[in-house]
């Protein structure tokens, strides 16, 4: 594998036009066990397990998840554009899947082995791993993100794909983030308990690196066509490109939302729903489980209404339901389990529609300036995702703080009525009043179908010409 810039000549160019195969699309999706793993386990429980078991105080735990996510902001558009230039045997992105996805594994299972005990030494240790695995996730996740817009040209095609994906997607983070507090529990709870988590989370990210590594073998992987020279000129054409500013800021303002409420999870169960055995496990089932059974609903509904539309629609189920379970400690918990569910399939539909116009706007970047720089889209998409699903944690772990949560070292303790509130309120209100508003900037995204293909008939008439000359 060599890192090199890119010239005009044509790697691989299988028909990108013709539909993906059943095989691709399910070898592409199995990547997402790893980004579904990571995305979810440390937005879940590294909170908690800060608060409660380290005897870390909520403020500075709420840095300490938020500070190497934070470092995700400058990797991931570096490893887009690495990636962007990378020419090997196995195409520009496929390296990093394996490598990267097995550094993460490895570093995951670091990060919660606990080797220090509790107190400073013990957080400082959580942080320089956390910081080295998100480092490893950048060069994984970045180049997986990219490869749709190189996978296929076709407009219903990536929106099928990305069905794929995010079916997997569900899965994953309903196996990990269901599961992992039962591993938890399994192991002894505590420090113990958290070590075994780690390995078998792992053990699903190893999963997901290689089926995705093996299962896009034979996937087109499109033409590397020159790139912009520098990161600067680069991202200089990324601000050019109105759609993709629109959807990156919706969705990363969105991810702050979904994972303020993933945080909330476990504290909810505990002080709010007083179920502090099954209870993180019954919410984040309702949570995801929906999505399994209505990932085909949320395809029929793009192709009736539009992607665009659609995702206004999700969001709008996903910030409506968050609202709604700002009395969930005035009723019965099986209440706050099905509107749980509810926002399940919101969060479904917001994921499938802007997964899928992320390729669009990428597509539609390389039509107008003939320049491969998918990795630098992605680089930034992601870098705000997980930017987002970090400050997700930390803001929550700032409500937290304000309403005056008592940390401990020995598991949950009981809090004050204040303290409650708070718990609650972090789970509900605040990611209802992240995911609503910032839906109405779709207003101002206008890549349409027929724009986009206009677009690229345009440059497809134009190269035409130039070689005629």
């Amino acid at each position: 594998m060599t890192v090199s810039p890119p010239t005009s000549s044509e790697v691989t160019a299988p028909d990108q036009d013709q539909p993906l195969t059943g095989g691709v699309r399910a070898g592409y999706a199995l990547g997402s066990l790893a980004t579904g793993a990571f995305g979810t386990v440390p937005g879940l429980l590294l909170l908690p397990y800060l608060t409660d078991n380290l005897g870390v105080a909520a403020g500075l735990a709420g840095l300490l998840v938020l500070v190497p996510k934070a470092w995700d902001v400058l990797i991931n558009p570096v490893a887009g554009r690495i990636s962007d230039r990378t020419v090997s045997r196995w195409g520009a992105r496929r390296p990093y899947l394996l490598f990267g996805g097995l550094a993460v594994a490895v570093l995951f299972a670091a990060m919660f082995a606990g080797p220090f005990g509790n107190g400073s030494g013990a957080a400082i240790y959580v942080a320089v791993a956390f910081l080295a695995t998100a480092t490893a996730y950048a060069f994984f996740q970045v180049p997986y993100v990219a490869m749709p817009a190189e996978m296929t040209d076709d407009y219903s095609e990536r929106t099928r794909l990305m069905t794929w994906r995010v079916a997997v997607l569900a899965v994953a983070i309903l196996v990990s983030g269901a599961v992992a507090p039962i591993v938890v529990q399994a192991g002894g709870g505590g420090v113990p308990g958290h070590r075994w988590m780690g390995v078998f989370v792992a053990a699903l990210i190893v999963v997901g690196a290689l089926g995705s590594f093996f299962g896009t073998r034979r996937a087109p992987v499109g033409r590397v066509t020159e790139s912009e020279p520098t990161l600067r000129a680069q991202l200089a054409v990324v601000r050019r490109n109105r759609p993709f500013t629109v959807l990156l800021t919706v969705f990363v303002v969105q991810s702050i939302g979904v994972a303020t409420m993933l945080a909330g999870v476990k504290y909810v169960a505990d002080h709010v729903l007083e179920r502090p055995e099954d209870g993180p496990t019954l919410l984040f089932a309702c949570f995801v489980g929906p999505a399994l059974l209505v990932m085909p609903l949320w395809s029929r509904v793009g192709a009736r209404v539009g992607k665009t539309k659609a995702l206004v629609l999700a969001s709008v189920l996903l910030s409506g339901g968050a609202l709604a379970l700002v009395v969930a400690g005035s009723v019965p918990p099986v209440v706050a389990y099905v509107v749980t569910g509810l926002i399940g399939v919101g969060y479904a539909g917001q994921q499938v529609f802007a997964m899928a116009m992320l390729p669009d706007c990428v597509a539609y970047d390389a039509a107008r300036t003939g320049r491969r720089q998918a990795g630098v889209f992605t680089g930034l998409w992601t870098a705000g995702e997980t930017f987002g699903l970090a400050l997700g944690p930390g803001l929550y772990a700032l409500v937290l703080q304000l309403s005056g949560y008592t940390s401990s070292a020995g598991g949950a303790v009981a809090q004050s009525d204040g303290a409650k509130l708070g718990v609650l309120l972090g789970f509900s209100l605040v990611p209802a009043l992240l995911v609503g508003p910032v839906t109405l900037l779709l207003r101002r995204y206008d890549l349409t179908p027929e724009r986009l293909a206009s677009v690229q008939v345009e440059t497809g008439r134009a190269a035409k010409d130039s070689v005629t000359r």
